[in-house]
């Protein structure tokens, strides 16, 4: 048999859900807060499973052993070698991570309307989906294998660049680094600058940004690469929801709103 054509009302009233609506500034900001608040609260409210998610890391490191890219404990002592290299990773590890995806946020509010609620669902269902892993897959980072010799950056040098190290580690889940989303939200940054911009330098700069970021955190031993996959996955599943809501990336939409007559 043949499926039922919606109903002319029914089909107006999917299209008017989907159609782009200029943001309102009230909105958003409750919005990000509010999502950001139940985040963290999520988060940080995962049993701290110690032997699961050690275990689960030893598995992860002798995967990439297989696989021959286990160079994460090669590079943390590396570049820890470098004061003022390593400190400032330290600190770009926890700010960037906040200022950028916010300002991003806020440029796309600002310069492109119309794109801004699909661009906004792709980064709250990565951020969304994320969770699933912190609960269903425990993992400690790196920097907590003491068998294995890697150096939690922010304890050996007293700066404040991880939630999970040093005196902050009371308040924050120090076993969710499966998926990173400082590769998720960084990547979701570059994608957004990059295709959104027309200068080539800014363009550039928005391809090295979710680069460098794997960078720091290898360094900084917060993170395995196979973590950064896991924040590529979220990422193309936030993207996939926006498109199967908006019916096109955010970058397909039209910049401005359409002004629609009563």
């Amino acid at each position: 048999m043949e499926r039922a054509e919606a109903p002319p009302a029914e089909r107006r009233f999917l299209r008017g859900l989907r159609a782009p609506r200029h943001p309102r500034l009230w909105f958003e900001v409750l919005l990000i807060a509010v999502s950001y608040w139940t985040y963290s609260l999520v988060r940080n409210a995962v049993p701290e499973q110690r032997a699961a998610a050690l275990r689960n890391a030893d598995w992860v490191w002798q995967a990439e052993q297989t696989l021959h890219i286990a160079v994460e404990h090669t590079v943390n002592r590396a570049v820890n070698s470098v004061t003022w290299l390593i400190v400032g990773m330290n600190y770009y590890y926890a700010t960037l991570h906040f200022v950028l995806t916010i300002g991003v946020l806020v440029w796309l509010y600002r310069w492109h309307p119309g794109r801004y609620a699909a661009a906004r669902l792709a980064l709250f269902a990565t951020t969304g989906v994320a969770l699933l892993g912190y609960y269903l897959y425990p993992l400690a980072p790196p920097r907590l294998m003491e068998h294995i010799g890697f150096v939690d950056t922010v304890v050996v040098h007293h700066t404040w660049g991880s939630m999970a190290s040093g005196n902050l580690a009371d308040v924050s889940n120090q076993y969710a680094a499966m998926p990173s989303m400082h590769i998720g939200w960084s990547t979701w940054c570059g994608i957004t600058i990059a295709m959104l911009t027309r200068a080539v330098w800014v363009r550039v700069l928005g391809v090295l940004y979710p680069v460098a970021t794997l960078v720091v955190i290898v360094s900084t031993a917060n993170h395995f690469w196979l973590d950064a996959v896991g924040g590529v996955v979220c990422l193309a599943f936030g993207f996939a929801l926006s498109y199967a809501w908006y019916r096109a990336f955010p970058f397909r939409l039209a910049r401005h709103v359409a002004v629609r007559s009563a």
